[in-house]
């Protein structure tokens, strides 16, 4: 794809972003666009973040579910980035104007004391790096309009992601089964969603250090001290102002948000 056609499509998600606007899919647009070519793109909207005073603070893995990469066609995961602008702490509650078609997914944060990079990481390794594991919230959102998405277009959106909440809890991986460990989701007090660490790429663990390798060949360490969000841990719930949500985990705690 041509560079400037890139960077034009980069500030075009950008400020849908910081308009709470939508975008026309881009696969529908450009049937040409490469997977290789949304990475660039979303390289191009992030940076526009970064200047404007965003500061990268993790990552977010994403398509971790058999069922979603068969959904989009593709067979491996995809990634995005975490900025400072996209935290918020358990119990906060989260402007919905900020948003524009969210969707809520429980998942498990990592927390790394010293950096992971590729190729070569193993799920070991991951554990070995990792300071805490936490309870989160991903708010994914879509700038595309009626989340009509093909791989291309979530991987030039910075992965769908919105915001992110962080449990208060920090617990230590290697004493919880990562694997097993169990996911209830409520939405205004029901059960909604119910799930567990397999659905994630068979591990949490497994996905992190997808990501590391994944990441470490193009050049980029997973450093200490980032968040590293995992990938779901059941299916996405769509969320509507003046919802509350709570997420509990397993051996981890839990997490809280409300959207006003």
């Amino acid at each position: 794809m041509d560079p400037q056609l890139i960077t034009t499509l980069g500030d075009e998600l950008y400020e849908a972003l910081m308009q709470g606007k939508v975008v026309e899919s881009l696969t529908d647009r450009y049937p040409e666009i490469t997977i290789t070519d949304a990475y660039a793109i979303q390289q191009r909207m992030n940076a526009r973040r970064v200047e404007q005073g965003e500061r990268i603070i993790g990552k977010k893995i994403g398509v971790t579910s058999q069922a979603v990469m068969k959904m989009l066609g593709v067979d491996q995961p995809d990634f995005g980035m975490l900025t400072d602008a996209m935290v918020y702490n358990e119990g906060e509650a989260v402007p919905f104007d900020r948003l524009i078609q969210p969707k809520a997914e429980g998942e498990i944060a990592f927390l790394l004391k010293r950096d992971l990079t590729g190729p070569g990481i193993t799920a070991a390794d991951v554990l070995a790096a990792t300071e805490a594991v936490l309870a989160c919230f991903e708010i994914v959102d879509s700038r595309i309009r009626d989340w009509k998405i093909k791989i291309q277009d979530t991987v030039a959106d910075n992965a769908s992601c919105g915001v992110f909440v962080l449990g208060d809890r920090l617990v230590d991986p290697r004493a919880v089964d990562l694997y097993t460990c169990g996911m209830v989701l409520e939405k205004n007090g029901e059960v909604v969603v119910t799930g567990s660490g397999a659905a994630t790429m068979g591990s949490p663990l497994t996905a992190v250090a997808w990501l590391a390798n994944t990441l470490g060949a193009m050049g980029v360490t997973l450093k200490a001290g980032e968040v590293i969000l995992s990938g779901a841990l059941g299916a996405m719930v769509p969320v509507a102002r003046g919802d509350n949500l709570r997420v509990t985990i397993g051996g981890i705690g839990g997490c809280s948000v409300r959207f006003v």
